[in-house]
């Protein structure tokens, strides 16, 4: 089998095959850079409910901590979630929103994650530079413009849309990885923040195709195949990265000459 055959031809004999590859592209492009920020954040975890949005009003808005108003929304949001669907659905579609299949993204499902990739990549090309200061010095943001809040809220609902695009792909289980993952990785090979953010798009991308690869011709669930080798690169990055990862750190440190 030459490289067309095992690396092209699926993608284009077969239109579901590229239309999976665009929802993932879309999600990579405007989900990695969001993963980004949830790590500088230390919000990664955080970041898997949708109902951390609310518990950020709820923390502005009363004396309860962040924690505490967090666990509530995620707990209600997750039974209530289980609740309909086992009213309106079977066990299948509870898997479905768990594990999700990308495999069988239509046109329409396609239409949904490009326009939400769209508008989130501009949005957050608008705010990138406060969002920024606003990881670091929140305290700065908010004496010199005052917006400090508000960047904040923009990008948690920013969060909830891609998380909200990523279900109609990967489902709940899968989301974050694809979000997070490729974030992650990037750290190990890159200083600045501006090239983290490409390079964790390009990782977020090269996930999708070799993990719909793998997916096509091994006959993989398609969403994991794809978390599992941005997880891949996950831990190559922590084993061999060029900066903080476990061969760097193992390896003897060059002392200055006397």
């Amino acid at each position: 089998m030459s490289v067309y055959e095992y690396a092209f031809q699926p993608f284009v004999d077969y239109g579901f095959m590229r239309r999976a590859l665009a929802a993932c592209a879309a999600l990579a492009v405007s989900g990695a850079p969001l993963g980004l920020f949830l790590m500088l954040r230390r919000m990664t975890l955080v970041g898997d409910a949708m109902s951390h949005a609310i518990a950020g009003t709820i923390t502005r808005l009363t004396q309860l901590k962040e924690d505490a108003s967090f666990t509530g929304t995620y707990i209600l949001s997750l039974a209530a979630g289980v609740l309909i669907i086992s009213l309106h659905g079977n066990t299948l579609d509870l898997m479905h929103v768990l594990f999700g299949n990308v495999l069988a993204v239509d046109n329409q499902s396609l239409l949904l994650v490009t326009c939400i990739a769209s508008v989130s990549s501009l949005t957050l090309a608008a705010i990138y530079r406060s969002l920024i200061v606003e990881c670091f010095d929140p305290g700065f943001l908010r004496a010199v413009h005052g917006k400090g809040a508000l960047i904040h809220q923009l990008f948690l609902v920013l969060v909830v849309l891609n998380l909200v695009s990523a279900f109609q792909a990967l489902g709940t289980m899968m989301a974050l990885g694809m979000m997070v993952l490729p974030a992650i990785a990037a750290r190990f090979w890159t200083r600045t923040i501006d090239c983290t953010v490409a390079l964790s798009i390009a990782l977020g991308l090269v996930s999708a195709f070799t993990g719909l690869l793998l997916s096509y011709h091994y006959a993989l669930p398609s969403g994991p195949a794809i978390v599992l080798t941005a997880g891949g690169l996950y831990v190559f990055s922590v084993l061999f990265g060029w900066y903080g990862s476990i061969t760097v750190r193992l390896l003897p440190k060059k002392h200055f000459a006397h």
